[in-house]
C-alpha cells in the first residue's frame, strides 16, 4: 500500500500525537496504567506522563535476553524500556514511530534511563522513523512484536495492512503481543468518523469478534486472550449514542502459527475437568484429561468437549485471562 493511498485520518493522527509530544495530555488513553514493578529498573517520571496505551504487552513468559523485539508506537519509551531490561543487548529492541518529535522524547527519556539504571545503555534500543503499515524491518528478524493502543485507530483496510506487516517481520512462531480497545457492538458512524475520537482511541474499536478475526485473516494460527477489562463509557449525553457503550481493554498474544484446518486455536482461559471413575479420560483427539485436574484447552476443544455431553466432564466458560499451558 504506497503512502499517498492513505486516508486523512492517519496525517491528523500523526498531528495530534505530535502535539501530544511536545506536551503531555493527562486525558489521553490510560495515563494511568499500573506499570510493572521490575527489580533494578526506575521508569523516568516523563515516561509515566505520557504512557498512552490501554493495557500491557510486556509478559515475562515471553521475553529472554536472546529475543529481538520490535516496539511500533514507540511513545515515551516505557514499553521499550521494559522490553529492554529483559533483552540488554545492542539492539535487541526496536522502536518504530512515525512522528519524529515522539522518537525524540523517547531518545531523551533513554538517556534519563540510563542514568537512573546502572544496567541501561541507550543502545540497546534502536529508534526508527517508520510506518505501521510499511515497517523498516526486515522479514522473520523478529521474535517478539508489539503494539499498545496503536492498531485500535486504524480503519480495517489499514489495520489488515498493520497486521500482515507485523506477521511479515516475525520469525515461525513469533508472537505479536498487543493492548487495545474493543467494543460490544459496531462503533456509530458518526463516531467512527470524528478524526479525534478516532486519535484518542474512542471511536475506532472493532468489536472483540472481529477484532480476533483479523489476526486470524492476517495468518496467525494460535491466538491467546491474555486480559479483557473495562476501558471507557461511550456515553449517550457526550457521545450522541443511544445507550451507553462500555469499551473493553483487550491483550492478545497472536503467535505465527499456521491457521490449522479446523480454524483458529483461540484461548479466553477456558478449562476441563474430567470427574469420572477412570484415572484419566482420552477424547481420541490428543487430548488426555487426569481426573480432577483442569486442562487448559482452546475454544474449539471446548466447543466438541461440550458437544459429547459426559456427565463426567466439566467444561467451563471464558475467562479472558490466559497464561499458557493448554493444548489445542
Amino acid at each position: 500500500m504506497s503512502i499517498d493511498d492513505r486516508d486523512s485520518y492517519l496525517d491528523f493522527t500523526a498531528d495530534f500525537y505530535r502535539d501530544a509530544a511536545r506536551e503531555a495530555q493527562a486525558d489521553l488513553c490510560c495515563t494511568t496504567t499500573p506499570v510493572w514493578r521490575l527489580p533494578g529498573l526506575q521508569v523516568p517520571n516523563a515516561m509515566l506522563e505520557m504512557n498512552y496505551g490501554c493495557g500491557s504487552t510486556v509478559h515475562f513468559q515471553d521475553l529472554g535476553r536472546d529475543m529481538t523485539v520490535l516496539y511500533v508506537g514507540v511513545g515515551s519509551g516505557l514499553e521499550a524500556l521494559q522490553f529492554a531490561y529483559f533483552t540488554r543487548r545492542a539492539g535487541s529492541v526496536i522502536a518504530v514511530d512515525r512522528v519524529p518529535e515522539m522518537l525524540e522524547v523517547a531518545r531523551r527519556n533513554f538517556e534519563e534511563a540510563a542514568r537512573l539504571n546502572d544496567w541501561f545503555d541507550p543502545a540497546f534500543v534502536r529508534l526508527e522513523l517508520g510506518d505501521a503499515l510499511e515497517l523498516p524491518v526486515e522479514d522473520a528478524t523478529v521474535d517478539v512484536a508489539a503494539q499498545n493502543c496503536l492498531f485500535n485507530i486504524f480503519e480495517e483496510n489499514h489495520l489488515a495492512c498493520a497486521l500482515e506487516e507485523m506477521h511479515r517481520v516475525l520469525r515461525p512462531h513469533g508472537r505479536l503481543v498487543v493492548s487495545d480497545p474493543v467494543a460490544p457492538e459496531p462503533i456509530p458512524e458518526h463516531l467512527r468518523a470524528d478524526q479525534r475520537l478516532r486519535a484518542m482511541c474512542l471511536s475506532g474499536a472493532l468489536t472483540y469478534e472481529r477484532y480476533l478475526d483479523m489476526f486470524v485473516e492476517a495468518g496467525f494460527g494460535t491466538i491467546e486472550v491474555r486480559a479483557r477489562q473495562p476501558y471507557r463509557v461511550l456515553d449517550p449525553a457526550r457521545y450522541g449514542v443511544a445507550h451507553p457503550i462500555v469499551l473493553e481493554s483487550v491483550e492478545v498474544a497472536a503467535i505465527k502459527d499456521p491457521v490449522p484446518a479446523d480454524g483458529p486455536c483461540v484461548f479466553t482461559g477456558r478449562t476441563a475437568i474430567y470427574i469420572g471413575r477412570a484415572e484419566q479420560f482420552d477424547d481420541g483427539c490428543g487430548h488426555i484429561l487426569r481426573r480432577d485436574l483442569p486442562l487448559q484447552v482452546c475454544d474449539k476443544t471446548a466447543a466438541r468437549l461440550e458437544a459429547l455431553a459426559d456427565p463426567n466432564l466439566v467444561v467451563t466458560s471464558p475467562t479472558y485471562h490466559y497464561r499458557g499451558g493448554g493444548c489445542c
